[in-house]
């Protein structure tokens, strides 16, 4: 399944987003891997203007609602949160 099936119209809106784990692994069952997640989350919203009004760490994908304010963008925010939170998780599992 390709991950571009919706497009981001305005960098700035209010939207609903699901981000999922590769091959739909229970990854976040383990509280270490989730604490990565609210850890990047956190600084997301100091550092890049990210404002969440509600998440949820399901076993296999997070749900978000969220916006970003300006000068960041919605696509270069989540592109560098699942960067990190991916690199993060794979050193945690070391």
């Amino acid at each position: 399944m390709s991950g571009d099936r919706y497009t981001i119209l305005n960098q700035h809106d209010i939207y609903f987003l699901t981000l999922t784990v590769v091959d739909c692994i229970d990854l976040f069952t383990r509280k270490d891997y989730s604490m990565v997640i609210v850890d990047s989350l956190n600084y997301c919203i100091k550092a890049k203007n990210l404002e969440v009004f509600s998440y949820i760490i399901m076993s296999s994908h997070i749900h978000l609602i969220c916006k970003v304010n300006e000068p960041n963008n919605l696509s270069e925010v989540l592109r560098d949160f699942k960067k990190f939170t991916s690199k993060e998780i794979i050193k945690t599992m070391e």
